[in-house]
């Protein structure tokens, strides 16, 4: 950890499940995917028996971990993985920052990730799946995005409770108006953060990323959101993994709606608070 600390390294961190010593992980596209998101957080300092991290944010929306909350960590260092257990202490403030933070509890061991899997194979995390097109002309996604916006609103009352429309926003969903795309491949979003997302595509798919530069996204988080999150993204990067799987980098762009980026956030946002109130804290029986 001290290691990670000093390369300015990070994290990554996701709620554990209810079931998580129970169910088996997610690690594939042709799985039933599940909701639980992985957040890639920045160390900021290590004290005596904790360790601090920022915190997570999507689009500029602070993303609220609640004390005493169970989470499963992981720390990658090229394709070595290891994870571990642990719990948010507390907020507190980063000195000279204006990011805040995290306190998690320093883990009394760490285990070591097999190879063939992409991260928490023995932690019960179900990573959620994304259908993923080329965008082949990015000014068509108004119409889409706006309709994703209309359905988020029908599904989310002014109280932020889910409402009795959630049936029904799911079922326009199925029915919003796509941009214009090319054909559809599969990816798991083995992490988010900031203002973009970690796919990983299976080698089989991963010829477009080597010809585009744009995609339309669908992100399904199962129970905790019963809305896709669509949006467009742009490519930053890309890199093979152990398993000659493609890690792809991809950067949210709200360049033609931009209002669509309050709603992506506060999808996100909402997807936590539902994973987190399904579970106990941890300084519970």
């Amino acid at each position: 950890m001290q290691q990670i600390f000093e390369r300015g390294g990070t994290l990554e961190i996701a709620v554990a499940p209810p079931s998580a010593t129970d169910a088996p992980a997610i690690d594939r596209v042709d799985a039933i995917p599940g909701g639980d998101l992985v957040w890639r957080l920045k160390i900021v300092s290590l004290e005596e028996e904790s360790v601090v991290v920022e915190a997570p944010t999507m689009l500029g929306k602070h993303i609220p971990i609640g004390n005493g909350v169970r989470l499963h960590g992981a720390i990658t260092v090229g394709q070595n993985r290891w994870q571990f257990k642990t719990e948010k202490i507390d907020d507190c403030a980063v000195p000279g920052a204006r990011v805040s933070a995290l306190r998690l509890r320093l883990p009394d061991d760490v285990e070591r990730c097999m190879r063939r899997f992409a991260r928490f194979e023995a932690g019960g995390l179900n990573l959620p799946l994304v259908r993923v097109w080329p965008l082949l002309d990015p000014r068509s996604v108004v119409a889409a995005e706006e309709a994703s916006d209309a359905a988020w609103s029908a599904l989310h009352r002014g109280d932020g409770a889910v409402g009795s429309a959630a049936v029904a926003a799911s079922t326009a969903a199925t029915a919003m108006p796509m941009p214009q795309v090319g054909p559809e491949f599969p990816a798991l979003l083995v992490n988010i953060g900031g203002g973009g997302a970690g796919l990983r595509v299976e080698s089989a798919d991963a010829a477009a990323l080597g010809r585009h530069r744009v995609f339309w996204l669908q992100i399904s988080l199962g129970a905790h959101l019963p809305l896709p999150i669509c949006a467009t993204a742009k490519l930053v990067h890309t890199h093979l993994d152990s398993s000659q799987r493609t890690y792809a980098g991809l950067s949210f762009d709200f360049t033609f709606h931009l209002p669509h980026q309050q709603a992506v956030a506060d999808q996100v946002a909402h997807a936590m608070r539902s994973a987190q109130a399904s579970v106990a804290p941890a300084s519970e029986p």
